[in-house]
């Protein structure tokens, strides 16, 4: 759930698979966001929050048109995933610019944990080039990471796969349920 090149590769290649739209949650992160992780400062949920609900509205959009989506994000904690799949309406932090809904809106959400050690974590996304998240961002991610668990819909697959075992993991899980 980590975002970096890996994650988004996984999620690029996963949808051309399946035919499916992809989005990189990184493409949606507003200018404050960026510039903060550029200066090395860790996002907060208050950061994320508008962020995250911006692409809760994107999938359901998606969804509701009778598409499937793959999504690379970096949903580190519980209520983020939350927020993905019922929106705003989910948030302990209300935000003024949020606004007032009619209601939840749910999507169902397959989460693909993609896990690893720190070191292996960190040596991958040393190897990205001209993002705006410095590795040195890294140890904040690990230090607030909620890994998904029951009942949370979920699998976890190691990082250290090759590419091919990954999607070929992913692609079996969605076949069977």
């Amino acid at each position: 759930m980590f975002s970096s090149f890996r994650w988004s590769t996984v999620g690029a290649l996963l949808a051309s698979e399946l035919g499916w739209k992809f989005y990189d949650a990184d493409d949606y992160h507003p200018e404050e966001n960026r510039k903060k992780m550029g200066k090395e400062i860790p996002l907060t949920d208050q950061d994320r929050i508008p962020w995250l609900c911006n692409l809760h509205d994107i999938l359901l959009r998606d969804v509701s048109s009778g598409h499937h989506v793959v999504l690379a994000c970096s949903a580190l904690k519980k209520m983020y995933r939350d927020i993905l799949i019922r929106g705003k309406e989910s948030t302990p932090l209300k935000c003024a610019e949020l606004g007032k809904g009619e209601g939840p809106a749910e999507i169902q959400l397959l989460v693909i944990h993609l896990n690893g050690s720190f070191e292996v974590i960190s040596a991958q996304l040393r190897q990205r080039k001209g993002h705006f998240m410095p590795p040195e961002l890294l140890q904040s991610q690990f230090d607030i990471l909620e890994p998904p668990s029951a009942p949370e819909n979920f699998i976890q697959i190691n990082v250290e796969k090759n590419l091919p075992e990954i999607i070929a993991t992913i692609t079996e899980t969605l076949q069977t349920t």
